[in-house]
């Protein structure tokens, strides 16, 4: 074989590829209850397992809501969130440099349309966009990762942005999961009214924000 190298580094590739399948066929089609039993099974190191699954998740395209509350479940509403800022910022970063490594043969055909108005915003006003997009999702997550990585957006803004804007929503999706194992009625509530609070508000903003954005109703100019 003329490059052995590229052929270890494909071979990894599609281990790993076939590994999240099978977790993703074996796990995540259960309830959080049950991946929050798998994680903490590996004891200290489950911190780290749960980092790591969530920074490849992208590969595979992992349901991340569904992480997330099985980490408000394991760790609780503070240290499931940092962990899954982590992992989710990971995901993103990962997202990021394989689609700025693969560069436009990376598009994906059903971004065609919208993503000339994502790129050129996030290359004209990277950091502001990327915050805006993850404080209020317009769009999927993985799709604004490997967008902002075709475009000229500095690599520095984008993990920044990412970090902030994903804080309200991830601690409600963790502060929801933890919810689930308390045995006080106000802490479910206020679980409950904050994670629609940061369900909702997005989805009132989000029709005004895409015409100011350039897009139309159904987000495909």
């Amino acid at each position: 074989m003329k490059n052995p190298k590229g052929a270890v580094k494909i071979g990894i590739v599609v281990v790993i590829v076939m590994v999240l399948i099978w977790f993703n066929q074996n796990y995540l089609s259960i309830e959080p209850q049950s991946i929050r039993k798998w994680i903490l099974s590996f004891g200290i190191l489950s911190p780290i397992i749960y980092i790591l699954l969530y920074t490849v998740r992208p590969i595979v395209l992992f349901p991340a809501s569904l992480l997330s509350l099985s980490a408000g479940l394991a760790f609780g509403p503070l240290w499931g969130t940092v962990y899954t800022i982590i992992g989710a910022t990971g995901g993103a970063v990962l997202a990021f440099f394989i689609s700025r490594k693969l560069g436009k043969s990376f598009q994906k055909k059903e971004w065609k349309g919208r993503k000339e108005v994502i790129e050129k915003q996030l290359t004209q006003n990277g950091f502001l966009y990327v915050l805006l997009l993850r404080l209020i999702p317009l769009f999927n997550f993985d799709m604004i990762s490997y967008l902002s990585g075709l475009s000229k957006v500095k690599f520095s803004h984008f993990v920044i942005a990412t970090i902030i804007g994903i804080i309200p929503g991830t601690f409600a999706y963790n502060f929801l999961g933890s919810s689930l194992l308390a045995s006080s009625w106000w802490v479910i509530t206020i679980a409950i009214i904050l994670f629609a609070t940061v369900t909702i508000v997005p989805l009132l903003i989000s029709s005004t924000l895409r015409e100011k954005l350039g897009f139309s109703k159904n987000g495909d100019q």
